[in-house]
Parts: structure tokens; C-alpha cells; sequence
């Protein structure tokens, strides 16, 4: 099995740089995961190079959901809606350790976007499209119904609800999961490896040029094939490679905001229409409540789209016209998440109207860049794009390659025996971390995190608490940042607090109350300088100070 430790960087790289790929992914999110996974289990051999961390762009800041697109309906992009509709099912049942069903009430009132009619008959050919199964298919529930689900919910003008199920997922876990698969199927996976120069022979792009962004070391690695899969970074990237015409991207800002429930008693999943005429999520989480999300025109740094105040004043004023029984205010505000969507441009059309279809690009060079999509559909994505990778392969190398393979493959923590084999192996796990001392809603929340991976968790709390002690922390944040060393690629606190735990969006005093020995130990372990310990520290201070405080709304917006 490849290594996928940030205690081994350097032989990712020389694995890497040793042999012409077959192909190379530019881009560690959910989509270069996706590709990642596809192109090696059909026998290529493969790279991954990410210039962040894992997920760290669009893949960490969706609204969490596996879901399958209902509102497309509306915009009749029906094949849309069967294709990411059915590949739900096949993500939850991959991985049911980060995908969970939650029943979702759309509530209709007089005179909003939706009625009982149009809700009924448009879930009906919902779940037709998505081969929804039966026990989840839709119900119409009457107003006194809907109240009982949700009594936070505006009563005045209600006339009920439709109620279906949508997947919540943890999504930059579903893609580090989808990673790890790829890396123990045989594909080498970098995070923090920035693409600075493509390199080309008769005008054909065989190769790249890579940064460390740690250290400022620089590697060179060859591919036949390279897929530039970089979200919101794609037409960066197209243009470096002097490519990018016809169609580009529009990104998209959307942000959401996190309350705990003792503040927003959130019972029940809502997707409502707001009086603009979008529709928002309220998600129940873990103790939290979420929502959001807001749909702007972005033209800020990529790396780092933030909540302004008239982003989060939006979201607030949604929650106070559906919930108006809630005093909610900005001071309530835990935290919050900002992420930008890469939407292939449509001219004329509002943000919330451009299609989430993707789309594939060929250069004149051979660059192929895969664009727009959503998180749902990733598998999919991924398997059209090696489909074209392997067609061209076979007259490079007169090599007939298989078709995709991933349909039926657990994801790494999903080996579990799909949806029904989870619920038994839970209850399992849970009674044996009880034994062990843990908590049962401790228990039940790393079994989310980490399925099938749990015992490797618990093998280290078990074994190396002296280790836990001499470093000055709890032995389970010791366990769980140790496995995120030694087996997730983690590199830096903001990698271990966002992306490995989701603990800076949904346990905020937790990253507050650990984050002082969690940093010296990885500056320990990872040989820090004194000058990477105070910029990594910084760059988490930041994120904690922006999770609350948005930053002032732009003069041009």
C-alpha cells in the first residue's frame, strides 16, 4: 500500500517523480478524489497533486448534503436530477459512515414559491427520477402535521409540507475517505504540491512542474495524461496553459452560519423559500443547527472567500422570517463557513438559475479539465473523464482498460457491508468504545468519522496514552490527531481542526480548548520552524476570529 503520511512526503514525491504517469489529477477535492479512485482501480497508474489541503476549497464549504437536486426540477434539468438522484444512493451505501438519511419538510405557505399541487407532483416525479426507494419516498403532511415536526416553523399563512429524505454528509471526510481508497488501491496523493509550470514536448503537455508549499522544494512529474480538476482554480490553470476560450467559470459565493441548539432548538431538516424567491437549509447537526446557504457573484481571492456582514444579515433574516418565534441575532452566531462554487458561466442568468451541470474540456495540448458539477455526482464525473483518459490511452498504448469499477467499492471507513452492514457494525463498535471508557455519544460520533478506521483510532487510545500524556493532551485528541498524522496527510492544525474533524465549524470551544497542545505537538512531530509554528498558528487564529466576525461588505458589491 502507498504511504499517505505526512511523515513521508518525500517518498510520496519520489514515487511520483520515478515513472511517467499514466495519469496525473491536478486538484485534491471531491472531483480529483473522485478520478483519483476511478482512474486506479482500472489499472493506471496514477498521481494526485493538491495545492491546498484536501477539500479545503469547495469540497469542506457545501451545505453538506449528498442530496439530489430537487430544485433542478424547476429549471427541467431532468436528466440532472435522475443521474445525481440514483448516485446518491451509491455514495451512501459506499460510504454510510459520512452519509446519513435525514427527512427533509419543505413547508409551503400562501402565496411562497411552493403549493401543495406543485410540491406533491414534483416530489412524485422526483422519486421517480431518482429510483427513490419506497420506504423513503415522499409524504404530503397537513399544516397541523407539519407544526408537530417543526413548531419553530411560521404557522401564519402554513398550508403544509411535503417531507422526503436528502443525505447529510460530513463532505470533507466523504473526500478524504474517497482519497485514502484511492491511495491504498495504488494511487500517490500530495497535499500542499502547487502546479507552477506545465511542461510541454511538441507543443503536447506531458508533464508539470510542482512547488512544495511547506518547504519551497520543487519536483517535476511526468504523465501521458493530466486532468486539471481544480474546482474553482480550473480556468487558472486553462490559462496557464494558454486554453482558456469558449466557455469559463463563474464562481459563486455562498456562506453558512452555525447556532447551538440550546439557542436554535431545531428539531427538523427545512428547506423553505425565502420571500426573494431562493431557497435556504435549516440542518439539525450534532447539538447545532445550520444554515444557509447565499448565492453571489464572487470576484475575490480564491483561496479564501469570507462572510460579510450583509451575507450573514441575509441568512439571519431568512431564520427570522421562517422561524419569527426565535430571537436570533448575530451575537448568536458559533460559527460559520464560506466556500465559492465553480459554475461553468451562463450568460444573463442569475447565480441561483446557472446549471450545475459539469462539463469536460480538451485542449489543443491534451489538457482535460472537468468543471461545474456537484458534490452528488462526483463518482460519475470521475468515471466520464477516465472513460475519455482510458480511450485515449489505448492508442497511446494499444492497451485495451476496463470499465469504471467504483459502483460497488466501499470507500475508505465504508468496508462495512453498505447501509444495513453499518447499523449492526455501530452498535458493535459503540458498546466496545463504552468498554474502553468512552462516552456512547462520543463513541457514536468517531464511528461517523471514521467507519471501518475506528479500531485504528481506538489502537492508538489504547495503547499509547504515556505518549498522550508526555505530549499534555487527552488521549483521544491524541489518538485522532496521531491517525491524522500517520495516515490522513495532515500537515498543518487548520488540516487537523477543519478538514479532519469539522470540529472549527461544529465544535468550536472544543478547537479553543485543544488547539494550544494539539499545535506544539505537531510542530514536534512534523518539524516545525519556529516561523511555520507562529504562520500556522496565525492562520488558525484567523479562521476561528472569522468564523464569528464577518468581515465588512464590499463597496462594489
Amino acid at each position: 500500500m502507498n504511504h499517505f503520511s505526512s511523515l513521508q512526503r518525500n517518498e510520496i514525491y519520489e514515487a511520483m517523480e520515478q515513472e511517467t504517469l499514466d495519469v496525473l489529477v491536478i486538484g485534491g477535492g471531491i472531483t480529483g478524489a473522485g478520478i483519483a479512485l476511478d482512474a486506479t482501480t482500472r489499472g493506471l497508474s496514477t498521481g494526485v497533486v493538491e495545492m491546498q489541503d484536501y477539500a479545503a476549497g469547495t469540497s469542506s464549504r457545501s451545505t453538506k448534503l449528498v442530496h439530489g437536486g430537487l430544485r433542478y426540477l424547476k429549471q427541467f434539468e431532468v436528466a440532472m436530477v435522475a443521474e445525481v438522484g440514483k448516485e446518491r444512493d451509491i455514495v451512501y451505501q459506499n460510504g454510510p459512515h459520512v452519509t446519513t438519511p435525514e427527512w427533509m419538510l419543505l413547508p409551503f405557505h400562501k402565496g411562497g414559491n411552493f403549493g401543495p399541487f406543485s410540491t406533491n407532483l414534483g416530489l412524485r416525479v422526483y422519486d421517480f427520477l431518482a429510483g427513490v426507494k419506497k420506504e423513503e419516498r415522499r409524504k404530503m403532511l397537513s399544516s397541523t402535521e407539519t407544526m408537530k415536526r417543526e413548531p419553530l416553523l411560521k404557522q401564519e399563512d402554513l398550508r403544509g409540507s411535503g417531507y422526503y429524505v436528502e443525505y447529510r454528509t460530513d463532505d470533507a471526510r466523504l473526500t478524504l475517505e474517497v482519497m485514502k481508497k484511492a491511495v491504498q488501491k495504488g494511487a500517490h496523493s500530495i497535499n500542499y504540491a502547487k502546479v507552477v509550470d506545465f511542461i510541454y514536448q511538441n507543443n503536447k503537455i506531458v508533464g508539470v512542474e510542482v512547488e512544495d508549499q511547506l518547504n519551497g522544494s520543487r519536483h517535476t512529474i511526468y504523465a501521458k495524461k493530466i486532468v486539471n480538476a481544480g474546482g474553482p482554480w480550473v480556468d487558472t490553470l486553462r490559462e496557464k496553459d494558454g486554453s482558456k476560450k469558449g466557455k469559463t467559470l463563474q464562481l459563486t459565493k455562498g456562506i453558512h452560519l452555525v447556532f447551538d441548539q440550546q439557542t436554535f432548538p431545531l428539531q427538523q431538516a427545512i428547506y423553505f423559500d425565502t420571500p426573494d424567491g431562493r431557497m435556504v437549509f435549516a440542518i439539525p447537526r450534532d447539538g447545532k443547527a445550520y444554515v444557509g446557504t447565499t448565492d453571489t457573484v464572487y470576484e475575490g481571492d480564491i483561496s479564501h472567500p469570507t462572510m460579510t456582514e450583509d451575507d450573514r444579515d441575509y441568512v439571519l433574516k431568512a431564520i427570522k422570517y421562517m422561524f419569527p418565534s426565535l430571537n436570533i441575532t448575530a451575537q448568536d452566531v458559533e460559527s460559520s463557513w464560506a466556500g465559492l462554487r465553480p459554475l461553468i458561466h451562463e450568460e444573463g442568468k442569475d447565480p441561483s438559475e446557472i446549471s450545475r451541470k459539469d462539463e469536460i474540456f480538451e485542449s489543443d495540448s491534451g489538457l482535460i479539465s472537468i468543471a461545474g458539477g456537484k458534490l452528488t455526482g462526483y463518482r460519475k464525473m470521475a468515471e466520464n473523464v477516465i472513460d475519455l483518459v482510458t480511450t485515449q490511452l489505448k492508442d497511446i498504448n494499444g492497451k485495451e482498460y476496463p470499465g469504471s469499477q467504483t459502483k460497488e467499492l466501499p470507500m475508505a471507513g465504508g468496508e462495512v457491508g453498505g447501509a444495513k452492514g453499518f447499523k449492526q457494525f455501530k452498535k458493535r463498535k459503540v458498546e466496545e468504545c463504552v468498554a474502553f471508557g468512552l462516552s456512547e455519544q462520543k463513541a457514536s460520533s468517531l464511528l461517523q468519522l471514521y467507519g471501518a478506521n475506528i479500531d485504528k483510532v481506538m489502537d492508538i487510545y489504547n495503547n499509547r496514552q504515556d505518549e498522550a500524556k508526555a505530549a499534555n493532551l487527552d488521549p483521544l485528541v491524541f489518538a485522532m490527531l496521531t491517525y491524522a498524522i500517520e495516515e490522513e496527510n495532515t500537515v498543518k492544525p487548520v488540516d487537523f481542526f477543519i478538514r479532519r474533524t469539522g470540529a472549527l465549524f461544529f465544535d468550536i470551544h472544543w478547537v479553543h480548548l485543544h488547539k494550544e497542545p494539539v499545535i506544539q505537538h505537531m510542530a514536534k512531530q512534523l518539524h516545525y520552524s519556529q516561523e511555520q509554528t507562529e504562520a500556522y498558528t496565525h492562520q488558525l487564529n484567523q479562521l476561528l476570529e472569522e468564523a464569528v466576525t464577518p468581515t465588512p461588505t464590499p463597496e462594489y458589491v
